[in-house]
């Protein structure tokens, strides 16, 4: 499964509550976020948020892994995300 393929599936109506959709889009946000503060290092409001976002993420994954491990290797393989420690 490639990158668009896997994005368009996550994408769709009723996926959106799905811990795979969630963790697509808290990484978009992680991203955004991440080259926002290259250009202001002294934003702390945003350093704040990114990692209130990185433990959301940290803890759905943490679920996902629980729960079914075969969607979490695919899902972090698919993201190219760390495994969780």
């Amino acid at each position: 499964m490639t990158k668009n393929s896997f994005i368009s599936v996550i994408s769709h109506e009723e996926n959106r509550g799905s811990v795979e959709f969630q963790v697509f889009r808290f990484s978009n946000k992680i991203k955004r976020l991440t080259s926002h503060l290259k250009l202001h290092k002294k934003d702390h409001s945003s350093e704040r948020g990114i990692r209130k976002i990185l433990g959301k993420r940290q803890r759905l994954l943490a679920y996902l892994f629980k729960k079914d491990k075969v969607r979490y290797k695919e899902l972090i393989s698919q993201l190219k995300i760390r495994k969780l420690k």
